[in-house]
């Protein structure tokens, strides 16, 4: 028997479901530029995560943290607006969830490999303690 991602069966806060938004998720997919999709939805950690990924993949780890802090940031008002108070399960399994946890992992990722490891070390347990399925996904399990 499987659980839906919206039943908490452990008594802690309720799981954290942000409200689609579809015109950045699909300008991306239609293959628009990240950076122009950015310019135009400044707060789509959807958009921060592909800019963050793509300038990590290049090298330019830097530019990763800083797209990544954005994107993080951007998420966590987003968060805060959508009901969450500071912890609480964020579902991978909801697909407007991911912008946000893939900022996160990317935050965690460039911080570490600039030697800012208690950023690392802090965003890694924020990513799993919010979705473990995230994590797994992330990390490569």
């Amino acid at each position: 028997m499987t659980t839906p991602i919206d039943q908490n069966l452990v008594g802690g806060p309720a799981p954290t479901f942000l409200p689609d938004e579809p015109a950045p998720r699909e300008a991306l997919e239609a293959g628009q530029d990240a950076h122009a999709v950015a310019a135009a939805h400044p707060t789509s950690s959807l958009a921060w995560s592909v800019l963050a990924d793509q300038a990590f993949a290049e090298g330019r780890v830097i530019e990763s943290y800083a797209f990544a802090r954005t994107g993080y940031h951007r998420g966590l008002d987003s968060l805060r607006r959508n009901g969450w108070r500071g912890h609480g399960p964020i579902p991978w399994e909801h697909e407007p969830n991911r912008g946000f946890l893939r900022c996160l992992h990317a935050l965690a990722r460039a911080a570490g490999s600039i030697g800012e490891e208690d950023e690392a070390t802090r965003c890694t347990l924020f990513l799993r303690d919010s979705s473990a399925a995230a994590a797994d996904a992330l990390e490569g399990r």
